[in-house]
């Protein structure tokens, strides 16, 4: 039976997420993304944690999902993440969602049709997941988070997305420790199918007295 989308369903998986979440430090951000996904109603939800991460963003993102019925997948970056992000959302009492152990490239290749991803700051993936995003035919809305991190230092979409897209609005969100959100749209004058990061082999230094990240052709 195929579950349609209501209003009222999008405001039960915010409460249910405020209510899971809210004996839970640092869960805003959660709250936020859940309503996000509630107003956007994607199809495929993705997002990558990083180990040591708080577990509140995979939680509203699993109520989210239940609520409309859209398919929740996870990427983690190894056995020891896998483990840690499993017994964490078992803890909370939540779902375990699809788990996906590959590297940027071979895990973004099994997931076509993107609408909603989420992406820790802290991956040291992060630029190449949403490099080799395959986007869905209206769109998706893209959110880093931890982006007062200095690894997020220099981040800019457009560079991450390449020819292959466009953004159409963006912003940056002072909610747990900031949240970089954007709109993108495919951009079908474009004949490419890999970012302008993947067709190009791009050098990131982080100049560890000022935090600045430098990036580079090589």
């Amino acid at each position: 039976m195929k579950l349609v989308w209501s209003p009222e369903m999008a405001l039960e998986a915010f409460i249910e997420t405020v209510k899971t979440c809210k004996n839970i430090q640092e869960s805003d951000d959660a709250e936020m993304i859940s309503a996000m996904v509630g107003g956007w109603k994607p199809r495929l939800i993705v997002e990558a944690w990083a180990s040591g991460g708080e577990i509140t963003t995979s939680i509203g993102l699993e109520i989210a999902a239940r609520h409309l019925g859209a398919r929740h997948v996870c990427i983690v970056e190894n056995e020891n993440s896998r483990s840690e992000y499993v017994a964490a959302m078992i803890n909370h009492g939540s779902q375990v969602p699809e788990l996906v152990m590959e590297e940027a490239k071979e895990a973004m290749a099994t997931l076509q049709e993107v609408e909603f991803m989420v992406v820790d700051g802290r991956c040291k993936d992060l630029y190449k997941l949403f490099g080799f995003i395959e986007l869905s035919h209206r769109g998706a809305v893209l959110v880093c988070k931890n982006t007062m991190q200095r690894y997020t230092v220099g981040f800019h979409w457009d560079f991450l997305i390449g020819e292959k897209a466009r953004v159409t609005k963006s912003t940056i969100i002072p909610v747990g420790q900031g949240l970089n959100i954007a709109y993108v749209k495919k951009n079908l004058k474009s004949r490419k199918s890999t970012s302008k990061y993947c067709s190009s082999r791009w050098i990131t230094r982080i100049d560890e007295k000022t935090g600045e990240e430098h990036i580079f052709r090589g």
